[in-house]
């Protein structure tokens, strides 16, 4: 009976794999099949490389949008990176116990709070200021980059403390022992041993920034031109296909799933970055 349960859970569990893997070789299908095409018709220079984009000339061109979502991206992991793994580090090592009661539970609601959340402070909140000291409409590059340095902070802390929490004590306390601090122990023998973990967290949280859609198309001004300022709108691809995909038909259809088939090529090559990095790491 035991060895048919087991049998029984080995071939559940075997088929969720398989559902899973199925999942992503179906994406795969439909993104690369209705896209390639299109970027096939438009030209792949004048689609990747082309700057403007006006669907009513059947112009496709998405540099711009490439570009503010690199940029909108590397904003966010600015704000949000050092913030995130200096807040794991406190809360793993330095945290008295009582407080960490409250900011343990305060950054799992944080993760859970819906992006419109994120979008509607962003728009009452951040947009207001940055007009403020900026000037401009407010809805611009840095709105959204510091709406997104917000939204990874949850994503990169919890990885990063798990991995922190993970590293044998033997390694403080052997440092300790040589004759360091606190400070140093942790900064030069702990944190080296969880930085696999920690490069985890900031893969996920860029992950995130580089899918989001809903916060940035509330904060970003979602203006298709090639972005000049840190205070000028801007759009990425996530916000160009939300934003056309309810009224797009034949080229522009195809245009705008082609936008996606970049993204997840994008999210591909992060992925893929973080496995080697993190193959190297463990070879060392």
């Amino acid at each position: 009976m035991n060895n048919f349960k087991e049998k029984l859970m080995h071939g559940v569990f075997a088929a969720a794999a398989c559902v899973s893997v199925l999942a992503v070789l179906l994406i795969c299908l439909f993104l690369f099949g209705s896209g390639i095409p299109a970027i096939g018709k438009i030209g792949i220079s004048e689609f990747l490389l082309g700057t403007k984009w006006k669907p009513g000339n059947d112009i496709y061109g998405i540099f711009p949008m490439i570009l503010g979502s690199l940029c909108v991206t590397f904003g966010a992991i600015i704000i949000g990176v050092p913030v995130g793994i200096l807040t794991a580090i406190f809360m793993a090592d330095f945290c008295p116990e009582r407080l960490r009661k409250i900011l343990k539970p305060a950054v799992d609601l944080l993760a859970g709070i819906p992006s419109v959340v994120y979008g509607f402070f962003g728009l009452m909140v951040i947009v207001p200021l940055v007009r403020t000291i900026f000037g401009g409409s407010g809805t611009s590059m840095l709105s959204a980059c510091i709406v997104l340095g917000i939204m990874i902070l949850p994503t990169i802390i919890n990885v990063s403390a798990s991995a922190l929490d993970a590293v044998p004590k033997s390694y403080y306390e052997g440092s300790l022992a040589l004759g360091a601090s606190h400070e140093r122990s942790v900064f030069c023998a702990v944190v080296p041993a969880a930085k696999s973990g920690i490069l985890a967290g900031v893969i996920l949280g860029i992950g995130r920034a580089v899918g989001e859609t809903m916060a940035v198309i509330m904060v970003a001004g979602n203006q298709p031109v090639v972005p000049n300022s840190i205070i000028k709108g801007v759009r990425t691809m996530t916000a160009n296909i939300v934003l056309e995909m309810g009224y797009a038909a034949d080229l522009h259809r195809e245009a705008l799933i082609a936008t996606a088939v970049i993204l997840f090529i994008f999210i591909l090559i992060i992925n893929l970055t973080f496995s080697v990095i993190k193959r190297r790491s463990e070879k060392e």
